[in-house]
C-alpha cells in the first residue's frame, strides 16, 4: 500500500562504489529489510536466480551491473528511492546520470581493499554534482578487514572530513555488529537472514576505545556546529538530537562524510545504515537544484520541489522494454499525472503522457500521478537521455550531464543480409540510450564503427545485439582512439583559383598555424581547436572569414598523418585576398582546407595515444611478475601499497598495449589478480609507432584509390 506522500519523509539515494565492494548485495538487504522481496538472492548465488537489481541476464551470467536500476522501499515511515549503480568504469555514464538526479549517495568500500580507482571516480563524480554521501565500510567478516584504515584512506586519498560514527564489534570471522558512537548503544543482528536487530549495551573491554572514537567525532563535529563546540569547550555531554543535528548539518553542507561499518553480505549492519539514511541525508527540499532558463540567455534558476509550481522533470535513462521506450525521470518541481501534456525543451515537441509507472527493478507498478521530488518511469515518450520536460509554461533545461569521450572503438557489420535491417535498429536504440555509446560510419572503408569507454563496454552492446534484437554481429580488430596535433608553428600561403566556364573561383588566405596553449579554461572546456582572424583593412570581407575557419576545423576532423582527428592547433589569418566576382564562401572554405593539408606537414605533425590509469590488485608473491608484465606493456609504474597480503600496483600504461591484458594477468596469479583501468590522459606515442601508423595509413589509402 503507498503511503501519503511526505516530502520531508522521502530518501532519493543511489549506492555507488569500486567493482566488486558489494553494492549490489547491499542493495538486496535494503529490499529485504524494506519488505520488497521476501527471500535473499545473491549475485553469483548457487540458486540461478541472481540479485533483484541485477534484472539482466547478462548481469546474472557476468555477476556484475551493468544498467543502474531503480526501485522504491519503505523504512519505517520513510520512502526510500533507491539506485544501484555499476562499479566498471566502462559504464561510468550510469553512476554519472544517477549521481545527477540523486540527493544522497551511499559510498561503499571494501574493508579490505579500501580506497580503489574506482572509489576515486565515483568520489569525483559525487564532488562534480555536490551530491551529500554516507561511507559504508563492507565486508568485515573478511580476512583483513580493517575499517579504521579505510577511514583514514577516505581523508588522505579522497581528502574527505571522515569520521566514525560506528565502530565494529570483532572483526572477521567474529564480526558480530557495531556500536553506534551518537547514541552509545551496542546493535547485533541475529535470525537466519540478519532480521532482527538486537540493542544492548556497549561490552566492557570495547568501553575504553568507544569513548575514545566518540571524542573523536565530538572533536570534528565541533568545528561544524557551533553547539556542540561551545559543549566540547566546556566538557558537557551533547544530547543524542544535538550530535544527529550536527552530523546531518556537517553531511548535507559536504563537509563531513560520517563512516559505517557491517558485513552485507552477512546480513550486518544494514538496518541501522538505514536509520542513518533517514537521519543524516537530505530531503528533496534540502538539496538545492538549479535549471537554466533558456528564454533569459541560460539564467541560473533555483527549482523547488513543490506540487503546485509549473513541472521541471529531467529524463536521466532510457530502456528499450517490449512495450516501448521506458523513460526513467526524476520530478524536480511540480507534477506529473497520466494524460498530461509536457514539453520537450530540447526540441519543443509537446507530448502526452500515456502511462506511468514505479519501478522496481524489471517489475512495474501503474501510477496516476508523481508528486515533486519523485523519481518514476514513463512510457510511451519519445526523447534522448538528458532531455528535460516542463508542462510549457516555463522554458528551463536542467544542467547536462558531463559526458566523457570514447577510447576505442571496433569495426561492425551483420554476419548476414537478414540481419541488416535489426543491425542499425540495435545501434539506435542503444546510441539514444547510452551517451558513451558512438556510432558512425567511415566512408573510406564503408564500415560502421562503434565506439565506447572500454572493451568490456563494446563487448556487452555485441552480446546484446545478439541477444535482444537476434542479430549475429561480426566484428573487426579493436581500433584505439588515436589523435594528431603539430609540434611546431609554421606559416601558410595559399591562393584557390579555378576558372571554368562563368564566373570561377578564387580566394587566398595567409597566416600561420601554431600549438594551442594549454590553459585551465582550455583544458576544463575540452577545446582542441581555436581560430583568431588578425585580418585588417577588409583585405578579406568579413562574411567570408567563418568560412575559412570552417575549412580549417573541417579539415582537422581528420589529419593526413594517420587519419585521425587534429587536436591542440591554434589558427591565425593574418592577410587574403578576394575577387569581386568570383570570391564566396565556398570558394574561401575550399581555400583553407587545402591551405591545411599543405602546412601540417610542416609543423611536425605528431601522434597522440590514450594512457590509462591502472590499478593492478595481485597477491604479495606475484608482484614480479605483474610488475614485469606492466614493463613489457610500456606502462610506468607511479605506486604500489600493500595491505593483508596483497599488492596494489598503480601505473600509466598506453591502451594500445593493454589487449589481452586480462588472459595474460590471470595466467601469471593463478586467477588471483584483479585490475581496473580508466583514460587519464593523451601523451605523443613513440617514434617507431608513429612511423607504422602513418605507413598503415598510407598503404590503406593506396588500396583504396586503387578500388
Amino acid at each position: 500500500m503507498a503511503k501519503k506522500w511526505d516530502i520531508t519523509k522521502v530518501r532519493n539515494i543511489g549506492i555507488s562504489a569500486h567493482i566488486d565492494s558489494g553494492k549490489t548485495t547491499l542493495s538486496e538487504r535494503i529490499l529485504f529489510y524494506g519488505g520488497k522481496i521476501h527471500q535473499i538472492h545473491e549475485v553469483k548465488g548457487k540458486d540461478g536466480v541472481g540479485a533483484t537489481m541485477d534484472s539482466m541476464d547478462l548481469e546474472r551470467e557476468k555477476g556484475i551491473t551493468i544498467q543502474s536500476a531503480a526501485t522504491q522501499v519503505y523504512w519505517k515511515d520513510y520512502t526510500i528511492n533507491l539506485i544501484d549503480t555499476p562499479g566498471h568504469v566502462d559504464f561510468t555514464i550510469e553512476v554519472e546520470r544517477s549521481l545527477r538526479v540523486l540527493d544522497g549517495a551511499i559510498l561503499v568500500l571494501c574493508g579490505v581493499a579500501g580506497v580503489q580507482s574506482q572509489s576515486i571516480t565515483v568520489d569525483r563524480q559525487m564532488k562534480r554534482y555536490g551530491v551529500p554521501r554516507l561511507a559504508f565500510v563492507n565486508k568485515l567478516d573478511r580476512q583483513g578487514a580493517n575499517p579504521f584504515r579505510v577511514c583514514e584512506a577516505l581523508v588522505d586519498k579522497l581528502r574527505l572530513n571522515a569520521v566514525m560514527v560506528q565502530i565494529p564489534i570483532g572483526l572477521e570471522e567474529h564480526h558480530k555488529g557495531a556500536v553506534d558512537l551518537v547514541t552509545m548503544r551496542a546493535f547485533i543482528n541475529e535470525g537466519a537472514s540478519g532480521e532482527t536487530v538486537k540493542e544492548m549495551d556497549i561490552p566492557e573491554d570495547m568501553m575504553d576505545q568507544a569513548k575514545e572514537y566518540r571524542q573523536k567525532m565530538i572533536g570534528k563535529l565541533a568545528d561544524i556546529d557551533d553547539n556542540i563546540g561551545e559543549k566540547f569547550l566546556m566538557e558537557q555531554e551533547p544530547t543524542v538530537e544535538e550530535l544527529r543535528a550536527a552530523i546531518r548539518k556537517g553531511v548535507i553542507s559536504l563537509k563531513l562524510c560520517p563512516v559505517f561499518c557491517g558485513s552485507a553480505f552477512k546480513n550486518k549492519g544494514v538496518q541501522v545504515l538505514l536509520d542513518a539514511v533517514t537521519y543524516y541525508l537530505p530531503t528533496p527540499l534540502e538539496k538545492k537544484e538549479h535549471g537554466l532558463d533558456l528564454d533569459k540567455n541560460e539564467e541560473k534558476v533555483e527549482l523547488f520541489p513543490d506540487d503546485n509550481k509549473p513541472l521541471v522533470a529531467l529524463a536521466f535513462k532510457l530502456q528499450q522494454t517490449q512495450f516501448g521506450q521506458l523513460t526513467y525521470m526524476r520530478v524536480y518541481q511540480g507534477k506529473l499525472s497520466t494524460g498530461d501534456f509536457i514539453t520537450n525543451t530540447t526540441d519543443k515537441k509537446t507530448l502526452k503522457v500515456p502511462r506511468l509507472v514505479r519501478m522496481h527493478s524489471d517489475k512495474m507498478d501503474e501510477i496516476d500521478s508523481s508528486m515533486s521530488g519523485d523519481i518514476v518511469a514513463v512510457f510511451g515518450i519519445d526523447c534522448a537521455s538528458g532531455d528535460t520536460f516542463t508542462d510549457g509554461k516555463v522554458n528551463y533545461a536542467m544542467q547536462s550531464m558531463f559526458i566523457p569521450d570514447a577510447v576505442i572503438s571496433l569495426a561492425v557489420a551483420p554476419k548476414d543480409k537478414q540481419g541488416s535491417n535489426n543491425f542499425s535498429k540495435a545501434l539506435q536504440k542503444f546510441r539514444k540510450e547510452d551517451p558513451t555509446f558512438r556510432v558512425h560510419r567511415d566512408e573510406e572503408s564503408a564500415e560502421t564503427i562503434i565506439s565506447g569507454m572500454g572493451e568490456l563496454h563494446l563487448e556487452i552492446y555485441v552480446e546484446r545485439m545478439k541477444r535482444e534484437f537476434n542479430c549475429e554481429v561480426v566484428v573487426g580488430q579493436p581500433q584505439v582512439a588515436y589523435r594528431e596535433t603539430i609540434g611546431q608553428g609554421a606559416k601558410y600561403d595559399y591562393t584557390h583559383k579555378k576558372q571554368t566556364g562563368g564566373s570561377g573561383q578564387f580566394a587566398k588566405v595567409v597566416g600561420e598555424i601554431v600549438p594551442l596553449e594549454e590553459t585551465p579554461e582550455i583544458k576544463e572546456k575540452k577545446i582542441t581547436f581555436a581560430f583568431e582572424s588578425r585580418v585588417v583593412g577588409g583585405r578579406i570581407p568579413k562574411e567570408f572569414i567563418p568560412a575559412v575557419e570552417e575549412g580549417f576545423k573541417e579539415q582537422c576532423a581528420k589529419g593526413p598523418l594517420i587519419g585521425f582527428p587534429i587536436v591542440g592547433v591554434q589558427v591565425y589569418l593574418d592577410d587574403g585576398s578576394y575577387h569581386d566576382v568570383d570570391s564566396s564562401y565556398m570558394a574561401f572554405k575550399i581555400c583553407s582546407m587545402a591551405a591545411m593539408r599543405e602546412v601540417y606537414m610542416k609543423a611536425k605533425p605528431t601522434v597522440l595515444e590514450p594512457i590509462m590509469k591502472l590499478e593492478t590488485t595481485v597477491p604479495e608473491e606475484y608482484q614480479g611478475p605483474a610488475t614485469g608484465q606492466i614493463n613489457q606493456r610500456r606502462g610506468v609504474i607511479t605506486g604500489t601499497t600493500s595491505f593483508e597480503g596483497n599488492v596494489v600496483i598503480e601505473a600509466e600504461v598506453p591502451l594500445t598495449e593493454m589487449f589481452g591484458y586480462s588472459t595474460d594477468l590471470r595466467s601469471a596469479t593463478k586467477g588471483k589478480g584483479e585490475f581496473s583501468m580508466e583514460f587519464l590522459k593523451y601523451n605523443p606515442a613513440p617514434r617507431v609507432i608513429q612511423d607504422e601508423l602513418a605507413k598503415k595509413y598510407q598503404q590503406k589509402r593506396l588500396d583504396e584509390q586503387k578500388k
